[in-house]
């Protein structure tokens, strides 16, 4: 394999990896009847870590433009996980909150994100999983300066 052919197919397994990861955690949402997409659980992920944030903000923790984002809450209103409430400082800013229902989703979803980490860190061993992150970093930061 040429070198140019080497970094291709790294690229190309990294996005394979996280298509599987993807397709893994939709897979046990489904297995234990948890009607969430993995679009859904990104957004709940970083409301189970902080509420009351601006749709902004989680735009830009989830990667996710305005509209889908919007789209998403919509949805998620919908589930009756979260509300949307009026900023303190301004009307026109929407901040996200959990609803007692989205709290509880946390406490079976949770687990079920953890079992997989725990899989998928019983195949690898400690210093190559560390390895594995720094050659990742180190990746992400060539192609944010391309």
């Amino acid at each position: 394999m040429t070198n140019n052919e080497s970094e291709r197919e790294l690229v190309l397994q990294t996005l394979r990896t996280w298509m599987a990861f993807r397709q893994a955690v939709q897979r046990v949402l489904k297995r234990h009847n948890v009607d969430m997409t993995f679009e859904m659980l990104q957004v709940m992920n970083c409301l189970w870590n902080k509420q009351g944030i601006s749709q902004q903000s989680l735009a830009e923790k989830t990667a996710k433009d305005k509209a889908c984002l919007t789209n998403l809450i919509n949805n998620l209103e919908k589930k009756n996980w979260v509300i949307r409430k009026e900023g303190p400082s301004d009307r026109r800013n929407r901040l996200i909150f959990l609803t007692p229902q989205g709290e509880e989703l946390a406490l079976t979803v949770k687990p079920l994100i953890n079992d997989i980490y725990a899989q998928t860190g019983t195949e690898m061993e400690a210093s190559r999983i560390t390895e594995c992150i720094e050659d990742l970093k180190r990746l992400h930061e060539v192609l944010n300066e391309i």
